[in-house]
């Protein structure tokens, strides 16, 4: 590692046309027309966006790359991707799992993700998947963050051995308690598991992250539930409500008593919008329901809202490449957040906000902070999102990960430029003495 300085970039906050100095590990100086240090590299941005890195605050990393194996989900919805995965888990192997997962790293650092938060089952009895990803954990930590948690995808108290092999979980050392209320037998058994999971995390220190309502049922009210026992315990700020599908469903009133609880509790949410309006809505005819949670309401009511992948080809979803732009302009479409401040708000998402979630310390562009960053071809987090844009450069700790040339057409038109890059070519306007 040396010095990078990247001339004439702009930030994801609205700070524009400055220098980044990288010097080491560290960002060392930010600002105009800084000095390059001897030997340094120099990266001319002019103007292009230079962003922290994304930030996955929902992802299932043991199940991913899986699919077709043993079969596909043919009717698509979310209880026959856990009934598959439910055949598929006695089918694991350690190595081939760990293989996937690193597959899978490989593609989110090329595409600037640098921080996941996985779900990994606790309900096999082998913890085989847990002990794959505490290995994955450990290989991708010079380069990525990884977040694990204890997750019973059978049910905590559905489940014979749930609890137990939670505990055992969290005792190797995965980070996060997790939880599936909305699956359990019955409304109030979804309620005690809820009680159950946060009592225990609040006992060893750990925050909670839980798959909640991921229902199209508009009585499936667990998020009430968490948000109630996050302030019993005096866990807000540490406690995450993931899916949140059942608010889409919820009529009006219920839902504006609900987000303010939510909102009081300091309760994150997380929204998974490639998954929620695959997954849910399977059962209607017309006009259909696409599940997504109250976005923008939620974010009005001051509630902190980040984006996840959720899955990548396996049981519940045949598509995706680890891109969280992909996410980002889904989320944007679904919501319809389209003026221009909700359209830097779903960049947020999948990166601020899901930081914030995952409690990263020291994350951002800012003088003395690690030196973690990605060169996006576009000029802003809204023309980021529209283009999907390149990941020039990826940086990590001062080193560069990866390299990406820019997208460009060579193009034949008569009269017309002869490359094509997508951005808006905007002409100057008219000087004083051309008018």
């Amino acid at each position: 590692m040396g010095s990078i300085l990247f001339r004439h970039v702009n930030l994801s906050d609205g700070r524009n046309g400055v220098d980044v100095l990288i010097d080491g590990d560290r960002i060392a100086a930010i600002g105009p027309g800084l000095a390059a240090p001897e030997g340094a590299e120099l990266v001319q941005g002019d103007g292009l966006l230079l962003a922290p890195p994304f930030v996955d605050a929902h992802f299932h990393l043991d199940a991913t790359l899986s699919y077709g194996l043993p079969r596909v989900n043919q009717s698509g919805t979310l209880l026959e991707g856990i009934a598959l995965w439910g055949e598929l888990k006695p089918q694991l192997a350690q190595e081939a799992l760990v293989e996937r997962a690193l597959q899978y790293c490989d593609w989110a650092v090329a595409r600037g993700l640098l921080a996941i938060r996985s779900h990994v089952d606790v309900c096999d009895e082998r913890l085989l998947a847990v002990e794959a990803l505490l290995h994955v954990r450990q290989k991708v930590r010079p380069y990525l963050d990884l977040q694990l948690v204890a997750f019973p995808q059978d049910g905590l108290l559905r489940s014979p051995k749930a609890l137990a092999n939670l505990k055992r979980a969290l005792d190797l050392g995965v980070d996060v308690v997790g939880g599936i209320p909305h699956f359990e037998r019955t409304m109030a058994e979804g309620a005690e598991s809820v009680r159950l999971l946060c009592e225990l995390a609040a006992e060893r220190g750990l925050p909670v992250d839980m798959h909640c309502d991921e229902s199209d049922d508009p009585l499936s009210r667990h998020i009430e539930t968490l948000a109630f026992h996050t302030q019993r315990l005096g866990m807000q700020g540490r406690v995450t409500g993931s899916h949140l599908t059942s608010m889409h469903s919820m009529d009006n009133y219920y839902a504006s008593k609900l987000i303010p609880l939510i909102a009081e509790a300091q309760v994150h949410a997380v929204a998974n919008p490639l998954i929620n309006i695959t997954l849910q809505g399977r059962h209607d005819s017309y006009p259909k329901r696409r599940g997504m949670t109250r976005v923008p309401e939620l974010m009005a009511a001051g509630v902190n809202v980040g984006f996840g992948h959720d899955c990548v080809m396996d049981p519940w979803y045949a598509l995706g490449s680890a891109d969280m732009l992909e996410v980002a302009q889904m989320g944007l479409h679904v919501a319809q957040m389209t003026s221009q401040a909700q359209m830097r708000a779903c960049f947020d998402a999948v990166t601020v906000n899901s930081a914030r979630i995952l409690g990263l310390a020291d994350y951002g562009i800012e003088v003395g902070r690690p030196a973690d960053m990605v060169l996006l071809q576009a000029s802003s987090p809204v023309e980021a999102i529209r283009l999907r844009a390149t990941r020039l450069m990826v940086v990590r700790r001062g080193a560069v990960l990866s390299r990406t040339p820019p997208a460009i057409a060579h193009v034949q038109l008569p009269g017309r430029p002869e490359t094509v890059d997508w951005a808006l070519q905007r002409a100057a306007p008219p000087t004083r003495a051309s008018r």
